[in-house]
């Protein structure tokens, strides 16, 4: 299938650039503001994959940069499917509500776990497609300071980090590209609900 071979793709891509990324890459306490800059130059998607974990939590497995932006969900009992535009728009919506009356994992964290429509917000799917929601969440101590913690693993966040990182260095190549600091993959992002999840 065309997005099984894009998986691998931007697999080799990931571990090939890691190398020669972690020298441009500053330290890590300018990893949201790098992550800023990925939501401002990389306009044309991500593709991300989100893993249920045997609680019935949820952690982002993998994302990169992508043509289109699309969201794979890995079920715990081994199954996987592509989600709808509609699916994901409905989850960010209610994800909204609960930042504003302060019930979201994201930022009011409980130790439960994240839920399905919490993951993607925190990927950078949900950056782009749920860029509304930007300035509500990264403004938030809490969220960014487990950031980290909503990837399935340290190198899983790594790997996201140097990919966009590429991206961007590549977008930027010929270019001048702007960057309004703010934090987060959000910062500065005006993509909306404009880039399509494939279904």
């Amino acid at each position: 299938m065309k997005h099984i071979r894009k998986i691998g793709e931007y697999g080799i891509i990931g571990s090939i650039g890691i190398g020669a990324l972690l020298a441009l890459t500053g330290c890590n306490t300018q990893d949201n503001n790098n992550q800023a800059n990925v939501a401002n130059s990389v306009k044309k998607g991500a593709f991300v994959v989100i893993e249920e974990q045997q609680d019935g939590s949820y952690k982002i497995l993998e994302e990169y940069p992508s043509e289109t932006t699309r969201v794979l969900l890995k079920a715990k009992d081994g199954t996987e499917r592509m989600l709808s535009q509609e699916e994901i728009d409905k989850m960010l919506q209610e994800e909204e509500k609960k930042i504003d009356n302060g019930t979201s994992e994201l930022t009011n964290p409980t130790g439960t776990g994240l839920s399905l429509g919490q993951a993607i917000l925190a990927s950078a799917a949900g950056a782009i497609v749920g860029s509304w929601i930007g300035s509500k969440l990264f403004n938030n101590q809490n969220y960014q300071s487990q950031q980290r913690t909503n990837y399935k693993s340290p190198q899983a966040y790594e790997r996201s980090k140097n990919s966009f990182s590429a991206a961007r260095n590549t977008a930027s190549t010929g270019r001048a590209t702007s960057s309004t600091g703010r934090s987060g993959f959000f910062g500065g992002g005006s993509g909306g609900t404009q880039n399509a999840v494939g279904g």
